[in-house]
């Protein structure tokens, strides 16, 4: 593959099915592999479920290793990897019977172990009931870990990478404890960190706190020697709260049918109107358009958030809301026109996805000889 970043949708998807999916295909493949490993049932079964309905967020995040120039391959192991841990302890903490705080806190210690060169591998189920996983969860930070060894420039983004962990981190052990405790603690949480420059509601903070795509940012320039001070600020403050809160509150909105069907804290419920909902919505496009301006890449930058919107407006869920539609058509008219690109992209690649699962090539050939014996 070329070392030059994507400059417009056709050549960015271009890239992305020819190199970034079966990459992220085959490290999937592998982590799969040893989930399916996992002595204990409660972990495998959470591990491999974690890894069957999330494994878009490896592929959409895995774009950002066409920042990483020749490196791009290493860029998406350590993607799939950490984006894998973030997967898998999230759904640890959704579907635990666990509401300790504790527990949270020391599973998580693994995606900061993650982002470090050489921290040691701790016992990350020391509060939790199931312990063995067969070192699955290890050797996903050992992974991640031998990333960070291998930049040159790690020092520049260490604390920038240290801060969006920890955010994330916090984020997960407020929103997973008691459902009389999650309110408070993430509003006392909020205004804790509340900076002069965040513009923010309590829920929206949260929602940036919740986005990987900036580890994924840093670390892709970062492999590949394009990475200064002046930059890494610049990316934290394009990605945080902006484009981060931008993802989530995305993910936060086609899912709130079901979220109030398990009964679990979704972000979108706050606002006190649909009205405000979309304005707000309206408001990180245009902040997140706005800071991207300052970044190198510009048109990369912008083509992942329309490609978010695109993305996550596709997904049918969005067509059992009361105001899908006319959120759908606000959206795409306040990031432009490339969004729609992206939303049709994503469905004819689903499309294709779920035919060729249905009629595999071998089958299909086998068909087709059939018919003419007959």
């Amino acid at each position: 593959m070329g070392y030059s970043v994507p400059r417009t949708p056709m050549t960015l998807m271009t890239a992305v099915y020819r190199y970034i999916f079966p990459a992220v295909r085959h490290e999937l493949t592998h982590w799969q592999t040893r989930a399916e490993q996992i002595p204990d049932n409660e972990l495998r079964d959470q591990a491999l479920a974690s890894m069957g309905s999330k494994r878009f967020h490896c592929m959409g995040g895995a774009v950002y290793a066409l920042l990483a120039g020749y490196r791009w391959h290493e860029a998406v192991r350590f993607i799939v990897a950490y984006q894998t841990i973030s997967d898998y302890l999230d759904n640890l903490c959704d579907r635990s019977t666990s509401m300790d705080p504790d527990d949270f806190r020391q599973l998580h210690q693994a995606m900061t172990d993650a982002l470090t060169q050489d921290n040691p591998i701790k016992n990350y189920y020391a509060f939790h009931d199931e312990q063995d996983d067969g070192e699955y969860l290890a050797d996903l930070v050992r992974e991640c870990q031998k990333t960070m060894r291998n930049m040159a420039n790690y020092g520049i983004i260490q604390e920038h990478l240290s801060e969006l962990e920890h955010l994330y981190s916090d984020l997960q052990v407020h929103k997973h404890v008691r459902m009389d405790e999650r309110i408070s603690r993430l509003t006392a949480w909020f205004h804790n960190h509340e900076g002069p420059s965040y513009s923010l509601y309590w829920h929206e903070f949260a929602a940036a706190a919740g986005s990987t795509l900036g580890v994924f940012c840093l670390v892709s320039y970062t492999m590949c020697g394009r990475m200064n001070e002046n930059m890494a600020t610049r990316i934290m403050e394009s990605y945080f709260p902006y484009m981060q809160g931008l993802h989530i509150l995305l993910d936060y909105y086609i899912d709130q049918k079901e979220d109030t069907l398990e009964g679990d804290l979704n972000f979108c419920r706050y606002y006190e109107s649909v009205d405000q909902m979309k304005e707000r919505f309206c408001y990180f496009i245009r902040q997140a358009d706005r800071y991207v301006q300052q970044l190198m890449d510009r048109p990369f930058h912008k083509m992942v958030y329309q490609g978010l919107i695109g993305l996550y407006l596709g997904d049918p869920k969005v067509n059992n809301l009361n105001n899908g539609r006319d959120m759908k058509t606000l959206l795409f008219r306040e990031s432009g026109h490339s969004s729609s690109f992206f939303h049709w992209n994503a469905k004819a690649y689903h499309w294709f996805c779920k035919t060729k699962a249905r009629f595999p090539v071998g089958q299909k050939a086998a068909n087709r000889k059939s018919s003419r014996e007959n």
